[in-house]
């Protein structure tokens, strides 16, 4: 896995339609009904260029397109099949909202000796992707991704919610979460992540990266007491 090929793809010109999620290039493309998505998305699965893990996502009002389901998973050519997809859905009528792009994943954290994968892959039906991951092969449920906790800590084990957006909407989104009774545990990362919490303490945490592109590591795993 290495970050050059996201990071030429955040670098490329003519992709404003496009944002980089932990699940890879994504970009939501609004139209004026149903029949109308489905039409956009059969346009996009005749054009070169997609692969097995290529997700369209089809609602009443809007195709979502991810072109690899991981953000280490993209490569340089992703730029070239993200701008013709950009310009049949133009060509189509379609309008691209990056404001509405987002991805949520399940972080379950546990000391090294505690992390059980297997079982997380058994009982919700998913699929290997990474040593340290897995995703619904159905594309309908968020990814789980497994995080190691410092063996020194007293907790054994925690779990959050990543909620990744575009660098232009996680502000935003954390300003409506404070607003609706949010606070803010730690905002060490910010502007690339902020970790929040509800009145109850459960934690979660916003992500602007790596569409910013910054930093160079994702945040680590929370390790206080949930």
């Amino acid at each position: 896995m290495t970050e050059q090929g996201w990071r030429a793809f955040l670098l490329a010109d003519g992709l404003d339609d496009w944002v980089i999620l932990h699940g890879g290039p994504t970009a939501v493309f609004k139209v004026g009904s149903l029949h109308a998505a489905a039409q956009l998305a059969l346009a996009v699965a005749e054009l070169p260029g997609l692969e097995p893990r290529t997700l369209l996502t089809v609602a009443v009002n809007r195709l979502t397109v991810k072109l690899t389901r991981e953000m280490w998973g993209t490569e340089e050519r992703h730029i070239g099949t993200a701008r013709a997809i950009s310009a049949l859905a133009r060509k189509l009528g379609a309008v691209a909202d990056p404001g509405a792009v987002q991805e949520v994943q399940l972080a379950i954290a546990a000391t090294p000796d505690a992390i059980d994968l297997g079982f997380w892959r058994a009982v919700l039906g998913y699929q290997p992707l990474h040593e340290d991951n897995c995703i619904d092969p159905l594309g309908q449920g968020s990814t789980v991704w497994m995080q190691e906790l410092d063996p020194s800590k007293p907790l054994r084990h925690a779990m959050h919610v990543d909620v990744s957006v575009s660098h232009t909407e996680a502000e935003r989104r954390l300003r409506a979460a404070v607003d609706a009774g949010g606070r803010i545990v730690d905002d060490a990362e910010a502007p690339s992540a902020w970790i929040l919490a509800d009145r109850s303490g459960n934690k979660v945490c916003i992500a602007a990266w790596p569409d910013g592109a910054q930093p160079t590591n994702p945040p680590a795993a929370e390790e206080t007491d949930l």
